[in-house]
Parts: C-alpha cells; structure tokens; sequence
C-alpha cells in the first residue's frame, strides 16, 4: 500500500490520483474502480487515496504530486445526504464505508478534499466530479444550511468540474495534459464547467443571450397595438420630410444592386444548428437568485430546458467578478462505449486491507449488474436525471451475459442467485424515442408525464430475451429484480409483467406510487393511482397463474412540495383501505438542483412559466407539519398515534377518530405489552415492526457475513492508499 505498493508496481510518481470518500471496492459499480480502470486501460499510472484524515493534508501527501491532476470525488453518494437524514439528523451508519462507522467523511467533502489538495501542492491540476460536484455545479439550494449557495467551484477552487456521464471528457481531458496542454486551456470538452472572466466567449463569433429569451420570468409587458393611431407633432412630421427630401437628393449610384440568394432547407438547417451551438444562455447571477425566489425558479427551469445533449446549448452564471461557465451535456456513451466501461478487469471485491469489516453498501450489490444508465421519468424529486440524463444508455447481451460468469466465478459467496439485474429503473433498457431527430429536438421534461410520448419505444422485448439468456446460464438458480419497476411502461408490454411476475420476483416487488393524490402526483411528474391499479391486477393475475404467493411493495413520499394535510390524510385513508401497514417510510429530502427543491425553496413551480403571479406551491417546512405528514404514512403504529391525533384535530377532522372501519385512528392510544424477560408491565412502546402485508416482519435474510475476495496484486495496475481518519469532533454524536 502507499508508496510501498508503488515500488511493487515499478512507479516512481503516479499520473492520476484519486481521491474518494468511499472505502474503495474495485467494481463496476463504485465509480473510482470504474475510473481507474478506466485510466488504467488507457495506459495511466492512478493511484487512490480513499477516505483520507481531512483533519491535515498528510494523508493527501501519501502517494506524492500526481504527474497529471489530482481527482475529487466525494464518492458515490453525495456527502450530505449520506450523512444526515431527512430530519437533518446524523446517519447511524456511512453504508459506504466498513462497519458502517458514520465518521470518515467530511461534510461538503468535494470542497474539503480539494482545499487539502491545495494546501499539499500549491499549484497541483485539480479535477472535480462525481454526483456531489455534479449536482453543485451552479448556484443551489442547500437544504442542510437553508440557504442559496454557490457553484461548488469557487468554493473548491478547482480547475475543472466534469459532471454527468464523464469518461469521454475524462479520457480526453487526461490525454491533452500528457500531451502538454494547460488545464486553463481546455475549455471545449462536453461535459464540462469552469470560471472564467465575465464576459468570457470562446470566440469571437460566439453569441450571448440573457435567459429571459427562452423563459420570460417577473412581469410580463404587454405588446403594443400594431393598429394604434398616435399623432404625429409638427416637429417629427418636419424631420421626416427632411428625410425624405436628403433620401431623393443622394446621388443614384450609391445603390448598388445585389443577387438574392436562396438557400435551401438543408442549409438553413445547417446554418441554425451552428448558431445553436455557439449560442450561449446567461443564466441570473447567483447574487440575483439568492435574493429573488422567482429568479431561482426561473433560473432552475432554464437549466431542465438546457438538459437535452441534442439541443442544449452553453450556460454562463456570473459569480461575483467571474463567470461559472457550463458546457452542453457529455452526449450519451454507445452500446459499445458502455460494454468498454463495464468489460475491465475488476476484482470484484474490495480491497483486502478492509479485512472482514462489513461494507453495507458492497453487501447490497455484490451479486447484483447495472445493464444500464439515465432515466427519462423525469421525477422531479430526483437528481438522476441531472446526473445520468434522460436518454438510457444501455449495455449489450453478451456484456452483461460474461459478467453474470465472472460473479458466478469470481465473487465469494455466490449461491446461484443474482440479486439485481437492473439500473435507476429496471425497465428502461433499450427503450428510446422512435426517431433520433426528435429525439435530438426534443424539450420535454419528461418521455413519459403527463402520459406516454408517442415517439417512446415502450417494447419490451429486449429485456426479455435478456431475462431468458440470463436465467440460462450455468449455474444460476435464479436472476431477482430488485430496481423500481415503472408500472405504467410494464403495463404496456403484458407478456414483460408476466415474464417478470413468473420468473424474476422473489416474494416482493418494489413500486413507486409516491402518492395516490392528483395535486401531489402532478408536482413530482408522476402517473395517476389508476396506472398502479391497472399493473396490480395483472401482478396479482399472473402470481396466481404461476402458483405463487408474492405481494407489491409500493413506496411513499410524506411532505413532498405540493402535499397538503389533506391529501396525505388521504393517503393514510387509501393505505388503511388497502391493508398496507407500511414498515419503512420516507420523507422528503431537498436535493440539490432537483425541481422539487426547486418548489420546497421558492414556492414556486418551475414546471410552468414563473412570475410574481404564478401558481404558488404550498410545502410542509416546518418539523412539526413534516413528522404529521410522516406519521400518516404509518398511522397505525402506537408512537404515531399523538401525533396523528393533534394533527387531525388541528384539521378539524375529528371524526376521523374513533373504533370502527370508516375511521383512521383508535380514540384512545395503543397499549403494547413490553415482553422483557417474559414480563409485561403494560408500558406504551413502540410496535413490532410490521411488513407491507400487516403481519408481524419475520427475517427473510439474515445477513451474513462479508465475504471479501483477495485481489491480485500482481495484475492491476492501481495503486491505492487507504487512511484511517480520526473520529470526527462531531457535537451532535451520534443518532
């Protein structure tokens, strides 16, 4: 390890290090093994520094100056979210990170791990990516500060920020440095953002226009009318008579004739696309949004409009004296560009230094493959899209096919069952707009919201062959999907349900209703209740015809923007006349640049035209208002039960509460023997943990445990550092 490592593999400096805030597990499914070996393949020296002491920049020291660039990573979570709850409450557990321990990790770490970088070689080329960088990478919301911060590059200092799908800009960008090119001169690479002097154009036949030219936010003015006669005074009527009469006295030939020239579609076409491209938007600065609400939402929704790789055009954000300027979005990885991604030479393990220590997060996925990238759901709560884009990015049969061999060969453990076979949505692979041109013009948030684009393919039949060729394999039992299922694309293809239902479920099923009130679906750009109906009855009919006994898992959202009282007072009514008793719950989070966030800050909905005068979108910001909401979802456990009760009765829905069928909760609160050494002294406590089914919940896995594979040390050529970092001086402790 260290420099001890470096000498086994015959560096005397690397080319690239890495820095990450994840214990480091090389799998295609961790973004520094992806990375690395990624750089590795294209013939780079990397290193890895992985969850260094932030405390001092010695550990950043460890692997020495990069001949390259160092590269910030906060890992594969953003920092914050990883480490605090929807209650701003500090996680228990880093999932990330071995035994779960909760202290290896700064908060904002892309900012902390860049500053210590500095603060150990002055001057060092500085990198920044993964979804942490990706997701700041112009003014935001912070929700855990409550106020608008920055780009995440000023404050990081960085040179560069690479954000979406990044191994195309990676690979180039690695490339030019070895070849001698500044890092302050690679400024045309997709997918890329950096600062520059206001006022900053590539060129001079670049055009810049303010962003109220696509999206007229504030007041808007009325047109003039073209058939309003206004008088003329003498004084103007005077001027233009000497106008005139100078016009007929100029000599004749100074007019000079000119051919008229008629171009044709095609380049007309040709013409536009140019001055699209080189056509930049200038967002509000980030002093506006962070003063004016509707400058924010504004501002967001201008930056969705510019999110499609085929049309999208430059974004500028000035930042004091300086502009934050956002290249278009990386353009999608091909087929075959993704199987090189996927096709290294991974250890499918982490790395033998963590000994037995359990990684929750390697746990989970070990067994699993991602087939594919991006979602075009458009969910305005989440940040996928903002990430990954809206256009699937899938990889082939046979790619897919050798990695399901090398689990079956490689990965300890193993009993025959791949846990995943999926992505951000497991039925997304291969689907894509009928037509590439449309596809490529297309300003739509979502493919498919209010309903189904008629340009989306929605046919299936990929996914099954897939399945099929998958459970052929030797030596699989079985093949799960474990990835959010989007019911209302399954619904299109029965023969898909019925594949899924008969072959791939193991007794559950995750779905994501969200919600089942039209005012709260339509803020998170989701179907209506009838479409989780519809694939209900077709789960339910072929379990039945394949003689098993499997349930849905539907998930849901409390306090999303746009949720009254009453609408999640629904909810609970729908979840109690369905007999759902829901175990685990979620509240909504803010995350950076997501629409929802968008909404929770400004109250405002950026999925219209924004004004003073536009639709205000009411949200639960208050803790009190927030655990109401919460407690809905299980309005039947006895801890909830006070809180349920003031809520209602705040309401003025009292009659809600009360013994029989129609009403929500008991009059009077639970009692639940506490059993302690086979006594009960009849304490209110919390209940049982219940499954979705309302039966007591019963351990399907016990988890075992980690089984870690031994790398060959001899073939990869990554070298890696991993520092013990000292527990945090953390006030609040831990949860």
């Amino acid at each position: 390890m260290s420099r001890a490592e470096m000498e086994t593999l015959g560096w005397d400096s690397c080319d690239v290090i890495l820095v990450t805030g994840d214990a480091y597990i090389d799998h295609p499914s961790f973004g520094m093994a992806l990375v690395g070996r990624l750089l590795e393949q294209q013939g780079f020296r990397v290193g890895i520094i992985s969850q260094p002491d932030w405390h001092s920049a010695d550990d950043f020291r460890a692997l020495g100056k990069p001949n390259l660039y160092f590269g910030i990573t906060a890992g594969n979570m953003d920092s914050m979210v990883n480490r605090y709850t929807a209650d701003r409450k500090i996680r228990s557990e880093d999932a990330y990170t071995p035994d779960g321990d909760s202290s290896k990790r700064p908060d904002r770490a892309v900012v902390v791990y860049s500053q210590r970088v500095r603060e150990a070689f002055p001057g060092v080329n500085v990198v920044i990516g993964s979804i942490e960088a990706s997701l700041r990478r112009i003014a935001h919301y912070d929700y855990w500060s409550d106020k608008v911060k920055r780009s995440v590059l000023p404050d990081s200092k960085a040179d560069i920020l690479l954000f979406g799908n990044a191994e195309r800009a990676l690979v180039d960008l690695t490339h030019r440095l070895a070849a001698g090119e500044s890092i302050k001169d690679i400024r045309d690479l997709r997918g890329t953002a950096f600062m520059v002097p206001r006022g900053w154009l590539p060129s001079g036949d670049w055009t810049e226009i303010n962003s109220t030219r696509v999206d007229t936010p504030g007041k808007v003015e009325p047109h003039p009318d073209p058939y309003y006669m206004a008088p003329e005074n003498a004084s103007s009527c005077e001027s233009k008579i000497a106008d005139k009469t100078a016009e007929q006295s100029a000599p004749k030939d100074v007019v000079q004739a000119q051919a008229i020239r008629i171009m044709s579609r095609e380049e007309r076409q040709a013409m536009l696309l140019e001055k699209l491209h080189k056509t930049a938007i200038r967002l509000p600065s980030y002093e506006s949004v962070s003063e004016d609400p509707v400058m924010y939402a504004h501002a967001s929704r201008v930056f969705h409009l510019e999110a499609n790789p085929g049309n999208a055009k430059s974004l500028i954000q000035a930042h004091g004296e300086r502009d934050v300027w956002l290249n278009p979005p990386p353009l999608p990885l091909a087929m075959d560009e993704m199987d090189g991604v996927f096709d290294r030479a991974y250890a499918r393990a982490p790395h033998p230094s963590y000994g037995k220590a359990r990684i929750p997060a390697w746990e989970m996925i070990r067994f699993s493959i991602n087939i594919m990238r991006g979602c075009f759901g458009g969910c305005t709560f989440c940040s996928i899209t903002e990430h990954e884009g809206r256009i699937i990015q899938s990889r082939s049969e046979p790619s897919i096919l050798r990695e399901i061999e090398e689990i079956r060969d490689k990965t300890k453990g193993f009993t025959g069952t791949i846990s995943d076979m999926g992505g951000p949505t497991a039925n997304m692979y291969r689907l894509a707009c009928k037509d590439k041109k449309i596809e490529e013009s297309c300003r739509r948030l979502s493919c498919v919201y209010p309903g189904i684009c008629s340009n989306l393919g929605t046919d299936h039949s990929k996914l099954i062959s897939l399945y099929r060729k998958a459970r052929a394999v030797p030596g699989i039992k079985k093949v799960l999907i474990s990835s959010g299922l989007r019911y209302d694309l399954a619904v299109r293809s029965p023969e898909y349900v019925k594949e899924l239902v008969t072959h791939h479920v193991g007794g559950l099923l995750k779905i994501a209703p969200e919600h089942t009130e039209a005012n709260t679906l339509s803020k998170m750009m989701k179907p209506g209740i009838g479409a989780y109906d519809e694939f209900k009855a077709m789960f339910q009919k072929y379990s039945k015809e394949a003689g098993k006994e499997q349930y849905l898992i539907p998930y849901f959202i409390a306090a999303h923007p746009g949720t009254t009282d009453e609408d999640m007072v629904n909810l609970a009514l729908w979840l109690k006349k369905n007999d759902f008793k829901l175990d685990q719950v979620q509240t909504f989070m803010p995350t950076p640049m997501a629409l929802a966030t968008t909404m929770y800050h400004t109250r405002k909905n950026p999925l219209k035209k924004v004004d003073e005068n536009s639709e205000v979108v009411e949200t639960a910001r208050s803790g009190k208002i927030r655990k109401f909401h919460k407690a809905l979802l299980r309005y039947q456990a006895p801890e909830n039960w006070e809180i349920v009760k003031e809520g209602l009765l705040r309401m003025g829905r009292g009659d809600l509460i009360g013994s029989s069928e129609r009403h929500l909760i008991p009059p009077r609160a639970p009692v639940v023997p506490l059993i302690d050494k086979g006594i009960s002294n009849g304490r209110r406590v919390a209940a049982p943990k219940m499954n979705t089914f309302g039966k007591n919940a019963v351990g399907r896995n016990t988890p075992g445990k980690a089984a870690v594979a031994p790398i060959d040390t001899a073939r990869p050529a990554l070298a890696f550092r991993s520092a013990k970092a000292k527990p945090a001086n953390n006030k609040a402790g831990r949860k």
